[in-house]
């Protein structure tokens, strides 16, 4: 009888520890339903606040004027003109603009990479006295805003006479610190028996440096290249201020004084379509050149 107790009472405790076990699973799943739904939920929110401006201007891209100025804003056109973009096309000289900023971001982009590879490659590589301490100061000035050298950049540039010229908008921005310390963790991660093997052979510095290491970083100066290219596009304050003649402005000044009227009004559905037109390369660059993005950033945060 003792026994049977006994068993009895294993037999329950195993049923009891059987029923919280499947309750703990029950509630571990129950929590991770609703953590997963906390989290979509806090995504799709980040998600509306970060596409609502794009479609607004597409919204207001579509407009008539007199729509635009209502006192209370419609979230779909009443009227949908799609020939504001062929007006916005007409009314701004884009030929000169596009071809001011393809000029600009293409030749400072490719000076640029040009600048960071060799010095990204000297910081990493080449060893030289008080090379740590250079690399600190050139880190430390990352800690200014850009802003404050607005001034002295250009009463510089005024006393060289550089304003309204292509040398005004590309050279005082050539060097990025930012893109060499990226750069440079990259090459970092580049085994020295390679660099040493290399010098073995009797290869040459730069040789090593476009043939094994350049190719080895592609991600991160893929990523480098598209980074830059899409700053030249955006770029306002500083072309805003060196270069007023028509025959310099970028597309982003040119969009911003092209679609003022006589009245003093600016025709904004008409600057809405411009703005969607310039926009649509740097989504089109990004969608395609994302993952390069992603990986050259990630791959330069790690050592090894």
């Amino acid at each position: 009888m003792q026994e049977l107790s006994k068993r009895e009472l294993e037999l329950q405790s195993l049923i009891k520890s059987d029923e919280e076990l499947k309750k703990a699973a029950k509630r571990q799943k129950i929590f991770k339903v609703i953590r997963l739904i906390v989290i979509y939920l806090f995504l799709i929110f980040v998600a509306f606040i970060m596409i609502f401006p794009f479609y607004w201007m597409i919204n207001s891209s579509l407009k008539s004027m007199d729509e635009y100025y209502l006192a209370n804003p419609t979230f779909w056109p009443m009227e949908v003109h799609w020939e504001n973009y062929m007006n916005a096309w007409q009314a701004a000289d884009f030929g000169r603009y596009m071809i001011n900023t393809v000029i600009v971001g293409v030749t400072s982009t490719i000076l640029s990479l040009l600048i960071t590879i060799l010095a990204a490659f000297a910081f990493a590589r080449i060893n030289f006295k008080g090379r740590e301490l250079l690399f600190t100061i050139l880190l430390a000035t990352m800690m200014i805003p850009g802003e404050m050298f607005t001034i002295t950049n250009y009463v510089t540039v005024s006393n060289l006479e550089w304003t309204n010229s292509y040398t005004v908008l590309i050279i005082p921005f050539l060097v990025s610190v930012f893109y060499i310390y990226l750069l440079r963790q990259n090459f970092k991660q580049i085994p020295d028996s390679l660099y040493y093997a290399a010098k073995v052979d009797g290869t040459s510095d730069l040789k090593y440096l476009f043939k094994v290491m350049v190719p080895l970083s592609m991600p991160s100066i893929i990523s480098i290249t598209i980074l830059k290219m899409m700053g030249a596009w955006n770029s306002y304050v500083w072309p805003r201020l060196v270069a007023n003649s028509d025959s310099y402005k970028l597309i982003t000044n040119g969009l911003r004084t092209a679609f003022t009227t006589e009245s003093g009004r600016v025709d904004y559905p008409l600057q809405m379509a411009a703005v969607t037109i310039v926009s649509i390369p740097l989504f089109l660059i990004f969608i395609f050149f994302r993952k390069y993005i992603m990986r050259g950033v990630s791959r330069s945060g790690t050592k090894g």
